[in-house]
């Protein structure tokens, strides 16, 4: 399975936040982290708000995969490369949902300066 189902779309976006875990080289699941989370479309990203030495956003480029919980989901996943993601569209949507706690954490989240911490969630079986 390479995409979401339209009920785990919904609840995922709809959540304040995601926990977020990577995956080990043994298999194994490391502490998750909770950071934000938004839909775009038909597909879920998520970003380092402080940057790519962000040990969170290190592990999982790493690892490649790893397990996300949010609005009653949990799901394997892979963090794919989101190069080619509608990060204008990224940006609106972290802005409609997270505004209301002000410009400077919003503002660690948008914007070029960003776009190379986005993962494009993918679910795995």
């Amino acid at each position: 399975m390479d995409t979401w189902t339209a009920d785990e779309l919904t609840r995922i976006g709809a959540a304040e936040e995601l926990q977020v875990s990577s995956t080990r080289a043994d298999g194994t699941l490391r502490p998750y982290v909770t950071i934000w989370v938004v839909r775009s479309g038909d597909e879920i990203y998520i970003r380092s708000a402080y940057g790519a030495t962000n040990p969170w956003f290190v592990r999982a480029a790493a690892s490649g995969t790893g397990r996300i919980r949010a609005g009653g989901v949990e799901k394997d996943v892979t963090f794919a490369d989101a190069a080619d993601a509608p990060h204008g569209a990224i940006d609106a949507a972290y802005h409609a949902k997270y505004d209301r706690y002000g410009p400077a954490i919003v503002g660690s989240v948008t914007g070029a300066d960003v776009e190379a911490t986005t993962f494009r969630l993918v679910p795995r079986d």
